[in-house]
């Protein structure tokens, strides 16, 4: 798969690049797609929701009033999860959320995630750049130029560049990520995938 290379200006480069037919052209494997977002959102639960059963709330240490004779039910705690203030009836513990999956399913679900973008074509490779110094302004100037300063815009780097990562963090619509260091999930959370030629590589040799 063939694809042009912008410049920073906007306009598009003599440069072209190929993208693996391997990675970016074979049929999207919905399943494992799914199983891969489901795998990573529900590893980043902290899992430590909880709430007091009724032996745990403070207080209803005597019996609110006598058994008999009051016309009301009975009643043998002020804390019982009938009454306000009381315990919660089957409420939520702590617990791990973790999933795995294989490595072999992993890998196929990024190289479906790649099809999926390469299909949509919602990938856009720009060549190699820096700032000279941390500014949104110049950030946003050149997504603006490429005409993705209203779409959710993931930038792949070859390796990690503060400079760039300073100044994009303040642009809403813009997340900045490592190449190789993407998940299934971020690679579809997002509208336009936006490549640094040199990032190509790293973010496809693990799928080879």
């Amino acid at each position: 798969m063939e694809l042009k290379v912008y410049k920073t200006d906007g306009t598009l480069s003599d440069d072209t690049v190929n993208l693996p037919d391997e990675i970016f052209c074979i049929e999207p494997h919905t399943h494992l797609i799914y199983q891969a977002v489901r795998t990573y959102l529900s590893n980043k639960r902290q899992g430590t929701h909880k709430t007091k059963e009724k032996g745990e709330v403070s207080g209803g240490g005597r019996k609110p009033y006598r058994q008999k004779g009051t016309g009301r039910a009975r009643q043998g705690s002020i804390r019982s999860p009938l009454n306000r203030g009381g315990g919660t009836i089957f409420g939520p513990k702590p617990h791990k959320y973790y999933l795995a999956m294989n490595k072999k399913a992993a890998k196929l679900a990024r190289k479906s995630a790649l099809s999926l973008k390469a299909r949509e074509n919602e990938i856009m490779v720009i060549q190699d750049f820096t700032l000279k110094e941390p500014k949104t302004k110049d950030l946003y100037n050149i997504l603006k130029a490429l005409k993705l300063d209203d779409k959710k815009t993931l930038m792949l780097l070859p390796d990690k560049n503060e400079v760039l990562y300073k100044s994009g963090r303040n642009i809403p619509n813009l997340k900045i990520m490592i190449s190789d260091k993407t998940a299934t999930y971020d690679l579809l959370n997002n509208k336009m995938l936006l490549i640094q030629k040199s990032a190509i590589e790293p973010l496809c040799k693990p799928l080879m």
